[in-house]
């Protein structure tokens, strides 16, 4: 008994290391032209906003796994001018949403109308977020690209799956 242990400790460790909770699949943005890994069944909503002095409507399509959800949001502007405005509110309404302070990232794999952000800070109840993001503008449509969650849920690996499957149409 004792010469399986190691075998016994090492299949385990291996399964452990397959996390269920991803059940990882490919979806098509429903009212913007997207295609992103979700981590499960997604739902998709839209719904009016308010970017700076305009009312627009933002199209979320997402999925949670725990407490971490993954989303990719758009906005159609009459311009790429106002798209870059809208998404330059948009990552620093998120960034508000939990009280914190990002930093930019070098953004994977993308043009210049588009960065990548991390931003660690605060739910109402105190509990520590971290946020994962890419933002990006293509044509006159905006995009927001996230994770965010409880700090120590996100997992790192599965973030940047996620983010660096998004690809506009």
């Amino acid at each position: 008994m004792r010469k399986l242990l190691p075998f016994f400790t090492c299949a385990l460790l291996l399964l452990a290391a397959c996390d269920p909770k991803f059940n990882w699949r490919e979806v098509h943005g429903k009212d913007a032209p997207f295609t992103v890994l979700l981590p499960a069944k997604p739902a998709t909503l839209t719904r009016p906003i308010r970017l700076g002095e305009q009312e627009v409507n933002m199209s979320m399509t997402g999925a949670e796994v725990g407490h971490v959800s993954f989303a990719v949001g758009s906005v159609e502007m009459p311009d790429p001018a106002r798209a870059q405005a809208a998404v330059n509110l948009m990552q620093a309404a998120l960034v508000n949403n939990i009280n914190g302070k990002s930093k930019t990232l070098p953004a994977a794999g993308s043009s210049g109308d588009s960065v990548d952000i991390e931003a660690v800070g605060t739910s109402p109840d105190g509990q520590a977020m971290l946020l994962i993001a890419h933002f990006a503008v293509v044509g006159k449509r905006g995009y927001q690209v996230i994770v965010l969650g409880p700090q120590k849920e996100v997992v790192r690996e599965e973030a940047a799956t996620f983010i660096s499957s998004f690809k506009p149409n």
